[in-house]
């Protein structure tokens, strides 16, 4: 593993266990111990790290990046991997706030995360977008869904609701993309 990999994860390991101990002393709920760290981490490696600027590269355009010497089948492996990690760590987080596994947890949340990554300015056409952006997204994402439940909207109209956000951001995003491209 790259040595790089290895100090982070003992930094968060570390990191963990004082939040841990802090959870239980002041009350604080582990929950959002877990998200500051992860954003911190994911944050720094993304604006920090070769390996950030290698995602970004091959998110905004693979051939450059293949011509530069990126490895982008190694690089992808490892995003992959990233995303396994996060992906198990918000199984076990739902899970545990749930007080239970079903296997049709989590259905649906496809349609929230895109659209939290496109709000908080991720790019259709990729290599665009940071880690605090998508926070602001989810964020803006979880008060309307918890919104429209406090209201008692139903959940298929909800949806499609999510759907327009989704559908406006894109828009937004493409008609921003085409108009840089008219000024050049």
């Amino acid at each position: 593993m790259p040595l790089f990999i290895l100090k982070i994860a003992a930094v968060a390991a570390v990191v963990m266990a004082f939040a841990w101990q802090l959870a239980h002393s002041r009350g604080l709920p582990i929950v959002l111990i877990i998200l500051a760290v992860l954003v911190i981490v994911y944050g720094l490696v993304t604006k920090r790290t070769v390996f950030g600027r290698q995602v970004y590269a091959i998110g905004g355009n693979l051939s450059a990046a293949m011509l530069s010497g990126v490895k982008v089948r190694k690089v992808n492996f490892w995003i992959f991997v990233n995303m396994g990690f996060l992906a198990g760590v918000a199984g076990v987080i739902y899970s545990s706030r749930m007080n239970g596994a079903q296997p049709s947890a989590g259905e649906m949340f496809e349609l929230d995360a895109i659209a939290a990554a496109f709000i908080g300015g991720a790019a259709v056409t990729g290599g665009v977008g940071t880690v605090v952006g998508a926070m602001v997204g989810g964020l803006i994402m979880a008060v309307m869904s918890n919104g429209m439940q406090l209201m008692g909207v139903e959940q298929p109209i909800q949806s499609v609701v999510k759907g327009l956000v989704l559908l406006l951001a894109v828009a937004f995003d493409v008609y921003n993309k085409r108009r840089a491209g008219a000024s050049r």
